[in-house]
């Protein structure tokens, strides 16, 4: 029951009480007195729950319909609310299933746990196991860097297809938005279970790769015929693309509802004062996720990827060999499972929260006579919604901004793992670690920063675009962390010479004993030289050893070894051809550990990468955290500028097109623009003996041209960021000073409302 009343209207059947709060601006000191009223005064011949004669309002106590009474005031006008009446509409369960143990759970805060869970599953998948395993799954299944950026992409190519309808039909009046949001989950689930699909349909990993990978004996060269109808010696998987696109096509699907319904229902369910912080804490935990993803994925990659039938050491392979293939597909199949455990207790929740009316209704009573249309409900009205938000140019720039710094985060969450790892000699797993143990503190950190100084300093929408351009403005000036570059390693016939071909050919030795290295031009690598010449080895078993004279080689074939060990897991080599192996050589080594340096003392080589001489590793990740925080400190913020410079009744609708131009513009693109570039960096594909110009995934590239790259990409990105940011701010226009403080300060009204609400 509900009806106005003007300020001095007199209620009668109630206690005084009750009085002076229906005909009085609410405080926060007798809300209590609302929760337990005292008994109503019996009046006679009264049948109706109350009868209204000028300014006079009679309740009629005996009425079952009405338990208790509860005001709502703003100004001089008051609203009477009777809240104990069930509504199955706002009750916690499945269809008729609807136990009362469960409503305990019906909460701001519950849904928000659930949301979070929900998101930090998202991200830990999606943005955190994906990312770590690119490098593994090009090396297993033979792809270039394009073909994963167009895998990455997937994900982003759905979400596009899919958020106009999503926002749209989830967020029409009577819609179960948290319901859209569990089915969601379930198909992003099925989407992981059919990413991890390729795993089993392919054989085992290297099962064709020959156990003694050296030298032939006998001293007959060896010769490979190739004609237009040779079969390639390389088994072609590059038709699991289709698997993991397909998968990333599932993933888009079932997030698309999470932050665009999902962020709505949390908006629509607390007052403004309260939605800053617990979109920050969604947000940090959609931050988080990631951060976990990079660290557990790096773990899951530990073991190996047929771990369950082959134990790697009968292959003389650990985790540092440069053809070691971890478990990527582990943490896919676990969370599929994950996702349906998510998925339950949000389908139960209902379409609004106890109280969510009042907070409707309070902000009806902001907008008085200044209402001209109901909420945004009907198909027709998509063109006009549509055109208003061009108009607005304010929110065009959040737009270009936020595609702009979703190309930028998009790319590098991809392919900054391989970066690390190619650039300064580490293994996937390291490198996953590395970004873990940045992304958490640098992202999670950044987003919730974000947020609460928008809350603590009381940021305007023009100080919260403010806070984005200063932010972007550090992240661009700590991007000089990809001017760090590392030589490229020495590897023999690539990118210097074979030292015994130099030797016999009279090349220089310095006064220190060290050989004079030469780096070849790109049209001179050859990895035959005189040492391997008679060893007829095949290119097709790539199997990298670092040798004592400090080059990496192709093969041990490649480097002339002719015997192969076993020690302590690893495979160490002696008598190989081109490797001088001499105790004038061995103090110049690029392993530094007292094991492996007594290792070369006996043998010739290890199959291990050489370890680089690049200490830039620890800046580069000090920078590149900054990077990270000063770029998620935005995030919230942006959000927050975007929901405040629209009108309230097309939120949902705007929020929607944003997620569209971000994906359009920035994270479609962003993975496939990031892969081609690296692809170009490669010196070295993946080849077989017939096939000189590789087809397969990239084994070697140069440090100096990615680094290039990456720092083109960063840079240019940041400064376009502050550019869309000082052009939002420029065109913002503020509303009247009466609309910033209904916009901006709580009421009396909502300030009851938000106490009740947390009491749930």
């Amino acid at each position: 029951m509900m009806e106005s009343i003007n300020k001095n209207t007199e209620i009668v059947g109630v206690s005084d009480a009750l009085k002076s709060l229906a005909t009085k601006k609410l405080s926060p000191s007798p809300v209590n007195s609302l929760t337990n009223p005292p008994p109503l005064t019996k009046q006679n011949n009264v049948e109706e729950d109350h009868t209204i004669t000028d300014n006079k309002i009679t309740i009629n106590p005996s009425s079952t319909t009405i338990d208790a009474v509860q005001c709502i005031t703003n100004g001089d006008n008051a609203k009477i609310v009777n809240d104990d009446a069930e509504n199955p509409a706002q009750s916690c369960g499945w269809y008729k299933f609807r136990p009362k143990f469960l409503q305990r759970f019906m909460s701001p805060k519950w849904t928000l746990c659930f949301l979070c869970l929900a998101g930090a599953t998202q991200g830990m998948v999606i943005n955190g196991f994906l990312n770590v395993i690119i490098s593994t799954i090009e090396r297993r299944f033979g792809l270039q860097s394009r073909q994963t950026g167009v895998i990455a992409a997937g994900y982003d190519i759905a979400s596009f297809f899919c958020l106009i309808p999503v926002s749209y039909y989830g967020g029409r009046a009577g819609a179960s938005k948290l319901k859209w949001v569990g089915y969601g989950i379930c198909i992003m689930g099925l989407g992981f279970f059919v990413f991890s699909l390729p795993h089993f349909l392919v054989g085992p990993y290297r099962a064709e790769i020959p156990n003694n990978n050296v030298c032939g004996s006998g001293g007959n060269e060896t010769t490979f015929e190739c004609s237009e109808n040779s079969k390639s010696e390389i088994e072609d998987l590059s038709w699991n693309v289709w698997f993991f696109f397909i998968a990333q096509l599932l993933h888009g699907l079932g997030a698309s509802p999470l932050y665009t319904l999902g962020v709505t229902y949390i908006d629509e369910n607390v007052s403004r004062k309260m939605s800053s912080v617990y979109l920050a804490i969604f947000y940090t935990m959609a931050i988080v996720g990631p951060a976990l993803g990079y660290v557990v994925g790096g773990q899951l990659l530990l073991l190996y990827t047929d771990f369950i039938t082959i134990d790697p050491l009968t292959l003389g392979m650990t985790t540092e060999s440069k053809v070691w293939v971890g478990a990527w597909w582990l943490g896919f199949l676990i969370f599929s499972f994950v996702c349906i455990l998510i998925a339950i207790p949000l389908l139960a929740f209902p379409k609004s929260l106890p109280g969510s009316e009042k907070l409707e209704k309070i902000s009806e009573v902001h907008n008085g006579d200044n209402q001209k249309t109901q909420a945004f409900t009907k198909l027709h009205e998509i063109p006009k919604a549509l055109m208003t938000l061009t108009k607005n140019p304010t929110f065009l720039f959040l737009n270009l901004a936020g595609a702009n710094e979703g190309l930028i985060i998009s790319g590098f969450a991809v392919f900054l793992p391989k970066q690390i790892e190619n650039q300064y000699s580490v293994t996937a797993v390291s490198a996953a670690l590395l970004m873990g143990l940045i992304s958490v503190p640098a992202g999670g950190g950044g987003t919730f920063i974000g947020g609460y100084l928008v809350k603590k300093l009381k940021l305007s929408c023009s100080g919260t675009i403010k806070l984005c351009m200063i932010a972007s403005m550090f992240a661009a000036l700590f991007t000089i962390c990809f001017f760090l570059s590392c030589p490229n390693l020495s590897f023999a016939g690539i990118t210097s010479s074979y030292q015994l071909t130099a030797y016999a050919e009279s090349k220089a030795i310095t006064s220190d004993g060290k050989f004079e290295r030469y780096t070849l031009p790109g049209s001179a690598h050859n990895l035959e030289s005189q040492c391997n010449k008679q060893c007829g080895c095949s290119k097709t078993n790539y199997e990298p050893i670092c040798g004592a004279d400090g080059l990496l080689y192709f093969s041990p074939c490649f480097a002339g070894c002719q015997e192969e060990k076993s020690l302590d897991g690893s495979k160490v080599y002696q008598n190989c051809n081109c490797i001088i192996n001499n105790l004038v050589l061995n103090h110049n080594l690029t392993t530094k550990q007292n094991h492996e340096n007594s290792i070369f003392r006996s043998y010739d080589a290890v199959n291990k990468m050489c370890d680089s001489k690049c200490g830039y590793l620890s800046i580069f990740v000090t920078l590149c955290f900054f990077v990270m925080f000063f770029t998620f400190l935005a995030t919230m913020p942006a959000l927050s500028a975007t929901l405040r410079c629209v009108d309230d009744k097309i939120r949902s609708f705007a929020l929607g097109i944003q997620w569209i131009v971000v994906r359009v513009f920035g994270t479609i693109p962003a993975p496939i623009i990031f892969g081609r570039l690296i692809d170009e960096s490669c010196i070295l594909w993946e080849q077989d003996n017939c096939n000189s110009n590789g087809s397969g995934s990239c084994l070697l590239y140069d440090n100096k041209n990615m680094a290039k790259y990456m720092l083109l990409l960063a840079l240019t990105g940041k400064v376009c960021s502050v550019l869309f940011f000082f052009f939002s701010w420029f065109y913002y226009i503020p509303p009247k000073v009466s609309d910033v403080q209904n916009g901006n300060e709580m009421t009396n009204g909502e300030k009851y409302v938000q106490k009740e609400i947390e009491k749930y």
